[in-house]
């Protein structure tokens, strides 16, 4: 458990000095995840649409 712990905390602090030492490209990061979401939703929609149609 005190494993998961320290293995949690170091991500978080990479994360943290990421953000911190490289805001553009984190936040490019961030856009590129959130546009795969909306992808896969738009997918999932167009999926279901046809599916019931």
């Amino acid at each position: 458990m005190e494993t998961k712990k320290m293995i949690t905390g170091g991500l978080v602090m990479f994360v943290l000095f990421v953000i911190i030492t490289q805001p553009v490209k984190a936040a490019d990061i961030v856009k590129i995840g959130f546009q795969g979401i909306s992808d896969a939703a738009h997918g999932i929609g167009a999926f279901m649409t046809e599916l019931v149609s």
